[in-house]
């Protein structure tokens, strides 16, 4: 089997300020930097408001459409913006992660990446925040377990930033484990280690500024993949951030692109020990260009040898 690259020219038309770090260049970057890699690509569909629906209510679709601008932008808080492209973009996003679950669990590819902006991670249920507007990965793991009758989904998010919002989309569910490392403290606050779920199923593993892939590699080795282990998932998600890269400028932590190579072939192994190796991976952050594209190539290439 291969890989999956699903993505759509319609992700590039969500527009941002001049100088907002969530821009179109990083997908741009990303795109350009995964161009000559052997991947199946598959053009991302148009979610629908049912798939939505599994974790936001309906009125909030509707008051993100009744605020979407016919020119310029809307502010939905302080650094999350509509454009006239935004909510086409963000159901695009949505569906390549749905897609490549469909692919993933069908076994048309043995894994996927959504290349897709805008990114999701901090939607919670009914509130937009930081650069993301619906819960993508949430959304992919709902897909994965009301859809195709999954009884137990992982989401590994190693984006430097909490994954507050899967952590409320997935708090009540006990089929649905989440891992978050992050950086601790930073924006938003969330993710102490205490947050473990209605049912102790999550796992956040906050991160010290300053540190870097020693410190990463002890927590996934001796608290993550354990933890990812006797939870024996179906299948896992990945919230694919790659901000705590060491030349970010959001964040203080220290990765190296051989840290995100490294971090996703061990998750490529663990998911080949666990569950037939099946990975959907979905883009988050990460707003160094340069460090954005090297790393998420690294990601590509690991997880089309695992592929392969």
């Amino acid at each position: 089997m291969t890989t999956a690259l699903i993505t759509h020219a319609d992700c590039l038309h969500h527009l941002t300020p001049e100088g907002h770090p969530e821009r179109v260049a990083r997908l741009e970057h990303i795109l350009a930097a995964l161009e000559d890699l052997e991947l199946s690509r598959v053009t991302a569909p148009l979610a629908a408001d049912d798939d939505l629906l599994r974790c936001h209510p309906a009125a909030y679709i509707a008051d993100l459409r009744q605020a979407l601008p016919d020119q310029g932008w809307a502010q939905i808080d302080a650094d999350t913006y509509l454009s006239p492209g935004s909510l086409t973009a963000a159901f695009r996003a949505v569906g390549a992660a749905l897609r490549g679950v469909d692919l993933v669990l069908t076994e048309v590819v043995q894994n996927a990446f959504a290349a897709v902006r805008p990114p999701g991670h901090h939607a919670e249920t009914d509130t937009a925040m930081g650069f993301c507007l619906f819960g993508t990965a949430a959304l992919a793991a709902k897909h994965a377990l009301d859809h195709h009758g999954l009884s137990r989904v992982a989401v590994v998010d190693f984006d430097v930033h909490h994954g507050n919002g899967t952590q409320d989309l997935l708090w009540d569910d006990p089929r649905a484990l989440f891992v978050s490392s992050h950086q601790m403290p930073l924006w938003p606050g969330s993710g102490r280690a205490d947050e473990d779920g209605a049912h102790g199923q999550i796992l956040n593993l906050p991160l010290p500024p300053g540190s870097g892939g020693v410190q990463m590699r002890e927590a996934y080795l001796n608290h993550a993949f354990p933890r990812i282990r006797a939870f024996k998932p179906e299948l896992i998600i990945l919230s694919a951030g790659f901000d705590a890269h060491q030349d970010d400028p959001l964040a203080e932590l220290a990765w190296s692109t051989e840290d995100f190579r490294w971090l996703t072939r061990a998750l490529c192994d663990l998911a080949a020990e666990v569950c037939d190796g099946r990975i959907v991976s979905t883009l988050e952050g990460g707003y160094d260009l340069n460090a954005l594209a090297a790393s998420a190539k690294a990601h590509a290439e690991e997880l089309i040898e695992a592929g392969t």
